[in-house]
């Protein structure tokens, strides 16, 4: 077995350049389907954690568009509509209902932000409730405030490096013209709370004077509880809306659809160019060794014996190509991350391509399979070749 191999390389090694590039061209179509399937779990795993990472499962919020309070749940948007603060307790006597906190998020233009000025967000929590609901973050100094009516703000990582601000420094609120005590400084989380100003949702209200207003209420629901039997519950109180993170869920998968169906295009088109040129490269072989393969019939070479050479030629293209795919997708991962970023309108914090052991063995076995069956045709041609015919031809 090791002779016939020896010889598929050989023969392999007559066209360096075509061999290399059916070899590149493999490699490019196992690169796309590894990059897909390493995206799809990516994109997944980063989305749930997201999610996880808000500490709750529903959002309440005053009635309008859905992708307002999707924005709201997982972007840190602004929203322009309000709820009474009193449907807290509404909802409190609801038995599927673990924890709650109120939000109270406002938007003010700040000239000092950037060249031009920009919005600044602040988003009014209870320091109470907030804080046990979102466990995950950690503070770099300081702590969270004690009074939900303080003059106090909390930073998150990146927000307190866009102002420049330590603990005991002043934050001045534009138009407002009132200052907060930086009283912490968030760790990075790699969320959107890192670009958050957290402040005591009774001063915000005071402050902006939204007294006995919010514009969210975030929901933990009790381990066992029936989530949807909750929802249904909260569907019937007047001038509110609920979102699920199920729903949120699925908005941005809707949303993503389209690019998703499009890179799947991509890496179809990708192997069937690619399986194109491996069909191309073993014929035109086959071609150009018509006499040669008919020599080794006449010596006593069976059909099955030229069928399994070219075969396994096929073979050794498909592998190398895979492999090279595989190592390309590992090598340009990050930069495959960059460009589907801007493709999609919605993407989660954290890696949105996650290759292992088992993606990589599945592309390679897929790019072998399809590679092989691609090989059928042009090994069968070269298993049907007459030797009489072959040398005729050669020597007409």
């Amino acid at each position: 077995m090791l002779s016939i191999y020896k010889v598929c390389y050989k023969n392999l090694l007559r066209k360096k350049v075509r061999s290399s590039l059916t070899i590149i061209g493999v490699g490019l179509s196992a690169w796309v389907l590894a990059s897909l399937m390493g995206f799809n779990k990516g994109y997944e795993a980063s989305l749930n954690r997201d999610i996880d990472n808000m500490g709750f499962q529903i959002v309440v919020t005053a009635k309008g568009c859905p992708y307002e309070a999707a924005t709201l749940m997982l972007k840190g948007g602004t929203s322009l509509r309000y709820m009474k603060e009193d449907i807290v307790n509404q909802i409190a006597t609801n038995a599927e209902v673990d924890k709650m906190t109120p939000m109270l998020m406002q938007a003010i233009f700040d000239p000092n932000k950037g060249e031009e000025g920009g919005m600044s967000a602040y988003l009014g929590v209870d320091p109470a409730s907030f804080p046990q609901m979102k466990t995950y973050l950690e503070f770099k100094q300081g702590g969270w405030f004690k009074d939900a009516a303080a003059y106090e703000a909390v930073l998150g990582y990146e927000a307190a490096e866009l102002e420049q601000r330590e603990v005991g420094d002043v934050l001045l609120i534009p138009e407002k013209n009132v200052e907060l005590k930086v009283v912490g400084i968030l760790k990075r989380t790699g969320t959107q709370d890192d670009g958050t100003i957290f402040i005591p949702f009774k001063a915000v209200q005071q402050i902006f004077a939204k007294p006995g207003e919010l514009t969210g209420l975030g929901i933990k629901v009790k381990k066992d509880a029936n989530i949807a039997q909750l929802e249904e519950k909260l569907y019937k109180l007047p001038d509110v809306q609920v979102v699920s993170l199920a729903q949120v869920k699925q908005t941005i998968m809707n949303l993503v659809s389209t690019a998703k169906v499009m890179v799947l295009s991509i890496a179809v088109i990708a192997v069937i160019i690619a399986m194109v040129g491996v069909i191309n490269t073993i014929l035109m072989s086959v071609f150009e060794r018509y006499q040669e393969i008919g020599i080794l019939k006449s010596i006593g070479a069976m059909p099955e014996d030229i069928f399994k050479l070219i075969w396994i030629e096929t073979f050794i293209l498909c592998l190398l190509g895979g492999l090279l795919g595989t190592l390309m997708s590992f090598g340009l991962a990050q930069i495959t991350e960059v460009l589907i970023r801007q493709l999609l309108p919605y993407a989660p914090t954290g890696s949105l391509i996650l290759l292992d052991v088992k993606l990589i063995a599945m592309t390679l076995l897929a790019v072998l399979v399809i590679g092989l069956v691609s090989g059928i045709y042009p090994a069968w041609k070269a298993a049907r070749v007459r030797p009489l015919e072959s040398i005729r031809n050669e020597m007409g």
